[in-house]
């Protein structure tokens, strides 16, 4: 007789499609309890641009899984599928059900489906490639890509550094493309039976003009200070993931002077955009 299946909600969509209102909105009324699926908000100190929710939202609806990595950090989807599913088991351990909200679609995936046995992070690899893109661009580094791994390139988005370094990476660690360790991934463990909500604007027009003003908004709250307080750390730079992460891989190039303000932010609300159609 096989185990009993333990219920999750899983509520997904693009950025600003309004998940967090509603997964609050849900938490309201069903015995359910929150989990960010979210690569950003993962990070300390950074409130602004991973538009964390407002105080009063997280005291209304407590997020697990927001607010617990410092930026200098690296985290990973094994290590976020790891915590998830710690969460969860707590979760249903106290009669509640799981609502995991987010937009990072890579850690639903890991969560639901598990990982294929890829080579870890190389650091030496890591800083070569960043080198070569700070010398040549990452489009020459996604074309590099697109010859050894079509597949994989063809997912990702030029503008994608951090997706680009880590296929490059998995190649040159391996000699295999990430397509192909995809393929081969391991079967998982996955004691949960989900129920998918997917936000989809109807209305792409309108997604657009409301990332626009959402970044806007972020600036006039302060993401420019924010930005500069990190940097002023000294143990942070722009090859991390968490300073790659949209939004602030712009401000920082526009405090280092490669951006004007104007370029900083049409690059930003284009890159979220682009973010916005995976």
């Amino acid at each position: 007789m096989s185990e009993p299946v333990n219920p999750a909600i899983f509520l997904m969509g693009p950025t600003a499609s309004g998940k967090t209102d509603l997964a609050v909105a849900l938490a309201e009324h069903l015995p359910v309890e929150l989990i960010s699926v979210d690569s950003a908000l993962i990070y300390r100190d950074m409130v602004i641009g991973t538009a964390r929710p407002e105080p009063a939202v997280l005291a209304r609806a407590p997020h697990r899984l927001i607010d617990f990595l410092d930026p200098a950090e690296a985290y990973s989807a094994a290590r976020f599928r790891q915590d998830a599913l710690r969460e969860m088991a707590d979760i249903a351990a106290h009669g509640r059900v799981p609502l995991l909200v987010g937009g990072t679609m890579l850690y639903f995936r890991a969560l639901e489906h598990g990982l294929s046995a890829m080579p870890e992070a190389d650091a030496a690899v890591r800083a070569r490639l960043e080198a070569e893109a700070a010398e040549h661009g990452w489009a020459a580094l996604h074309a590099r890509l697109a010859e050894v791994d079509p597949t994989t390139a063809a997912r990702i988005h030029p503008n994608d550094p951090q997706r680009i370094q880590r296929a490059l990476e998995v190649w040159e660690l391996s000699g295999q493309p990430m397509s192909a360790f995809h393929a081969q991934a391991r079967p998982a463990d996955f004691p949960w039976h989900p129920v998918y909500l997917v936000l989809a604007p109807a209305d792409r027009a309108v997604l657009r003009e409301r990332i626009a003003r959402r970044f806007h908004a972020m600036l006039a709250a302060g993401l420019v200070e924010e930005v500069e307080a990190l940097r002023t750390r000294g143990d942070l730079h722009a090859g991390l993931p968490s300073m790659r992460a949209v939004g602030y891989r712009q401000v920082w190039e526009f405090l280092e002077g490669t951006l004007s303000y104007d370029e900083m932010v049409e690059k930003a609300i284009t890159a979220t955009r682009q973010l916005a159609k995976r």
